[in-house]
């Protein structure tokens, strides 16, 4: 296919991390051999050991690409680069030191070199792919790079990619057309693609996403024909994209016939295992540390109202829609406690703040009356989920996982079965990326894209991101 920067791109991450890499342990070998003052294993010169290194190296560039590190859906997604850069690393490391056996004797004057090596190579290379990153951002903006595409297809999906790939100066994308029906209401530049390529210089057009697959096969062939003959890369989106989503594998069944076979959530066989394990150790390490606090949290509540409980049962859709009861520190005031926000609101004798606290997203953004003093602050900080770990260890929830909802909440949402095909979590995807600081719509739609997407190092992330958004109090009630 045509070259429109991406193959510069990628010769350049290949020549940083190389270089990066060189010079990350020539400092490991010069910091040990200059600064520290110990006696050292073998003999062997700098120039050996360097030799021994760069012979080495085109093994370890090898390994990064096999891990995706030089491919586009990886090196955009920062967290994902940062994990398989780290495992690359270390992978490289166990080469050197596989070379070290098989040479049968010692290519590191000390045991603390390639330690060095591995810590000053991770940071180099991390730090230059930053760089490159923010280069190629700059390109940019000044029309170097840039991906020209054109799109297929009379549906809302064109028009919304359309949208997405708007600014070429942070997508690095231009869109040199929509190809649709000018009489209907999407928008359209051109009415079929003979009009398209007849306007659009071939020379200059680098991709072509077909969002539509048209009943006349000819037509569809015809696309697929000019962008192979042209040289062009070619993509296509179904209409009903739930189908090739989540866990995909594609079988002969019968031993003749392919086909597809999709299911909900990739989260099955041994990651069913894994997330459970995991659970039962992190979850159970954190109740233990958590605990104490605790313990101060209840006996702030007891002397708050004495005659009050301190934790509130709250009935949630679990798994497959059963339900079930989590533990949450009560933040509701004793006389709210337990019953329905429009029931609270008329109780007290405020029935107006129904509408405000529904359209809001379930919130008074000037304060909700009902909360008491505590569990504004428990809210606030988070900490009247805390309870909640003790639901993770024994299985109704998960630490990572898309909300616990009210049967309620869930009951309107047309894909809820989606939602309720894993366990639901202590913290997931939507209240890392904004919590009510995004609509019911967009949160649900996070929930379903980590149903569908689930991995292990994506429950990780999700973590850590969660100790950064409870600590910067983002988008809390």
């Amino acid at each position: 296919m045509k070259t429109n920067g991406s193959l510069i791109y990628n010769l350049c991450l290949v020549l940083g991390d190389a270089l990066g890499l060189i010079a990350a342990f020539a400092a490991a070998w010069f910091l040990r051999i200059h600064y520290i003052d110990k006696p050292f294993l073998g003999g062997i010169s700098g120039y050996e050991y360097m030799a021994v290194f760069i012979s080495i190296l085109p093994l370890w560039i090898i390994t990064f690409g096999l891990m995706g590190l030089y491919n586009h859906t990886i090196y955009e997604k920062r967290f994902t680069e940062f994990y398989r850069l780290l495992v690359g690393c270390f992978i490289g490391l166990l080469l050197l030191i596989f070379g070290e056996y098989v040479l049968d004797k010692p290519i590191f004057p000390a045991r603390i070199i390639p330690v060095y090596g591995f810590v000053f190579g991770f940071v180099l290379l991390l730090t230059l792919r930053t760089l490159l990153r923010a280069g190629r951002t700059m390109l940019f903006r000044f029309g170097y790079g840039i991906t020209n595409i054109l799109l297929v297809g009379n549906t809302a999906l064109a028009t919304e990619i359309a949208a997405l790939l708007r600014d070429s100066r942070s997508s690095g994308y231009n869109v040199l057309g929509v190809v649709g029906d000018m009489r209907r209401n999407e928008p359209a530049d051109f009415a079929d693609f003979a009009q398209a390529i007849e306007s659009v210089d071939s020379a200059q057009l680098h991709s072509i996403i077909q969002t539509e697959l048209y009943a006349n096969e000819a037509r569809n062939k015809e696309i697929l024909s000019y962008a192979q003959s042209h040289h062009i890369s070619y993509r296509f989106v179904p209409g009903n994209t739930e189908l090739f989503v989540g866990n995909i594998r594609v079988d002969l069944f019968r031993s003749s016939i392919p086909v597809i076979a999709v299911h909900q959530t990739a989260l099955l066989g041994w990651g069913q295992i894994a997330k459970r394990l995991f659970d039962i150790v992190v979850g159970g390490l954190l109740a233990l540390c958590a605990l104490p606090f605790m313990l101060l949290i209840a006996l702030a509540m007891k002397v708050s109202e004495p005659r009050a409980p301190i934790f509130y049962h709250a009935k949630r859709s679990g798994r497959y829609g059963q339900t079930i009861k989590i533990l949450k520190f009560r933040s509701m005031k004793a006389a709210y406690n337990g019953i329905s926000p429009e029931e609270g609101f008329t109780k007290m004798g405020r029935p107006e703040l129904i509408e405000i606290y529904r359209k809001n997203g379930d919130q008074i953004p000037s304060g909700d009356p009902r909360v008491s003093t505590v569990g504004r602050f428990l809210r606030a900080t988070s900490l009247d989920e805390l309870p909640q770990l003790f639901d993770v260890v024994i299985g109704r929830i998960s630490l990572v996982g898309p909300r616990a909802l009210d049967t309620f909440e869930l009951s309107s949402f047309e894909r809820k079965h989606t939602i309720l095909a894993v366990k639901s979590g202590l913290t997931g995807l939507a209240q890392v990326s904004g919590r009510r600081d995004i609509s019911f719509e967009e949160r649900r739609k996070l929930d379903i894209y980590y149903v569908q997407n689930w991995s292990f190092w994506l429950d990780i992330v999700i973590l850590f991101k969660t100790v950064r958004v409870v600590l910067a109090r983002r988008g809390a009630r």
